[in-house]
Parts: C-alpha cells; structure tokens; sequence
C-alpha cells in the first residue's frame, strides 16, 4: 500500500481524497453484495430453490386490519376494536362509571 504524507495535501486535495475514499469504499461493498448474492443463487439453485423463494419465505405475515369492538355512545364514528391505547373516550366513559359492556357493538 502507498503511504500518503496527509500534511504536504491542501484542504481541496484533502477534501477530493475523501470524496474518493468513500466512492471506493460503496464501490467494495457493491461488489462484496453481488459476490455474496451470486453465492447464495448458485447455492438456491442447487438445492432446487431461486433466492426469490427463499427471500420470500422469511417476510412477516401481516395482521389482517381490526374489527371495532366498541363505539362512542354519542359519536358512531368513534370506535376502539380492544387492541392498542386505550382511546380517552373510553377511559372517560370508565371513570364516569360506565362498563366496557355498556360501550360494545
């Protein structure tokens, strides 16, 4: 490796060599991620599978959207389906003496 006397570089050569230093570095990694994926296709491959399949299988399924359990007794289109913080509206209600029955769909 050639040594570099960083005293003797003006500020503006200083400046290019960073900005060269961190192309080059992206440019390894880029590099090291296309070596490391071509690895694990040819790897897929010869277990039958394509890195698509095996990308696919470890994605987290999704949690289908909550039905409203209860509704405001004087606003209908406040609605808490249980899940969650518990909303002021409800907790107004519960101080006021209501039960979370009272306020169920």
């Amino acid at each position: 490796m050639t040594e570099i006397n960083l005293d003797a570089l003006s500020l503006g050569e200083l400046k290019q060599l960073e900005k060269s230093v961190a192309k080059a570095i992206i440019s390894f990694e880029d590099r090291r991620k296309a070596e490391a994926r071509a690895k694990v296709d040819e790897l897929a491959r010869e277990l039958g599978y394509s890195f698509e399949d095996l990308a696919d299988a470890g994605t987290p399924r999704k949690r289908a959207p909550s039905v409203p359990k209860y509704r405001h007794p004087e606003n209908a289109e406040l609605t808490w389906s249980g899940r969650g913080r518990r909303p002021g509206w409800i907790s107004d209600a519960l101080a006021a003496g209501k039960s979370l029955d009272a306020l169920a769909i």
